[in-house]
């Protein structure tokens, strides 16, 4: 194909200027500082980031990537988990027997269950390491304390994610983990018969933190269906806007902090 003046327009040019690369990308692909600010501000992908970046921002010994390795993690759990989904019913009769189904006649099941348990595993590192790199650079101080305990909260869900997947096997292990775990909800503070203040709130054994998370006195069906809800849709969702949130924050506060 030619232009009007006669030149050869390249396949990469008829991409680039064709009605269907313009609708998705609305400027320019020249490197330029005007159209990289375009670019990003127009893009609802890469509106997040911001269109220029301190030196000391790409630099891995001030950030060790440990919040970018973390997301990464995170996605990697989400999209092996909806695989796992397919193949795993939450009740007591079937449970076990899907983990042992998908990990032995499913194409690629004990690699897929694999990922997703490591990935979750090394999440929960990364997230540690992220918040010891933010606090020993005093990445908390103003104009960063509110992202600083929005942080804190996304720490606070992985830790439950991992926790609420733990019982999900429904093996001798996870049963008597989680046991033990619910169990130290009885002494929370107003919300455990067993915990400071109960008698204040009027919480007794029925009515307490250990009784929601287990749907009754004993780990069983109903507490693999809660924890089953509480790991697939409710913590990550909260999770999911709590990480939109913080990476907007990032942004707003002027990017990621310099060193002291």
């Amino acid at each position: 194909m030619a232009d009007t003046s006669g030149k050869k327009r390249s396949f990469f040019d008829q991409v680039t200027e064709s009605q269907v690369w313009r609708s998705v990308f609305r400027h320019g692909y020249a490197d330029t500082p005007r159209n990289r600010i375009l670019q990003v501000s127009s893009n609802v992908f890469l509106h997040l980031h911001p269109s220029k970046l301190p030196r000391h921002a790409v630099r891995i010994r001030f950030t060790w990537c440990a919040g970018g390795v973390t997301f990464l993690f995170y996605l990697i759990t989400v999209v092996t988990g909806v695989i796992l989904m397919f193949y795993y019913r939450p009740t007591g009769n079937h449970a076990y027997s899907d983990i042992k189904y998908l990990q032995f006649d499913v194409p690629f099941g004990m690699i897929m269950r694999n990922m997703h348990r490591w990935a979750a595993h090394a999440m929960v590192i990364a997230v540690w390491i992220h918040m010891l790199r933010v606090f020993m650079t005093g990445s908390y101080k103003p104009p960063r304390e509110f992202n600083w305990v929005i942080g804190v909260n996304l720490l606070v869900f992985t830790l439950l994610l991992s926790f609420t997947g733990y019982l999900l096997p429904w093996d001798q292990l996870s049963i008597w983990a989680v046991t033990v775990g619910t169990n130290m909800a009885r002494a929370t503070p107003f919300l455990g018969h067993e915990g400071p203040f109960a008698d204040l709130i009027g919480v007794d054994a029925r009515y307490d933190a250990r009784s929601f998370l287990v749907g009754g006195r004993l780990v069983g069906d109903a507490t693999l269906l809660r924890f089953y809800v509480l790991h697939c849709i409710f913590i990550p969702i909260i999770a999911s806007v709590l990480m939109i949130v913080h990476f907007w924050r990032i942004r707003k506060d002027g990017g990621i902090s310099g060193p002291l």
